[in-house]
């Protein structure tokens, strides 16, 4: 049995770098609470602002977060339907893996043994 997948976006390598640090996945828990400017963002960390907004600015470019201009405040917000794309690749890899392992399990049948 061969599975054939599309292959993946290129915005999925750099959302999934992105996510690869530890400050940035909580920068994206927090904003899936709600909006928040970067001050708002910077407060639990032990981080300057000028790095909370180069964390954001990654977010940013991988399309996981938009800023928008409000007077003089800039709040942020994650980009849900983006994180929607990440889901449905890892979905489908998922899936992909249970029907390998589903044939190999086939393959050696009940006692464990290859047929």
């Amino acid at each position: 049995m061969t599975t054939s997948l599309a292959p993946p976006e290129p915005d999925l390598d750099a959302a999934f770098a992105a996510l690869a640090d530890p400050v940035r996945r909580a920068l994206v828990s927090r904003l899936a609470r709600g909006e928040a400017t970067v001050k708002q963002l910077a407060e639990p960390f032990a981080l300057t602002q000028q790095a909370i907004s180069h964390h954001v600015g990654v977010l940013r470019r991988c399309g996981l977060v938009e800023q928008r201009r409000d007077g003089t405040s800039r709040p942020c917000r994650l980009r849900a339907e983006r994180l929607e794309l990440l889901s449905t690749w890892i979905d489908d890899q998922r899936r992909a893996w249970g029907d390998r392992l589903d044939a190999l399990e086939r393959h050696l049948g009940d006692d464990g043994t290859a047929r």
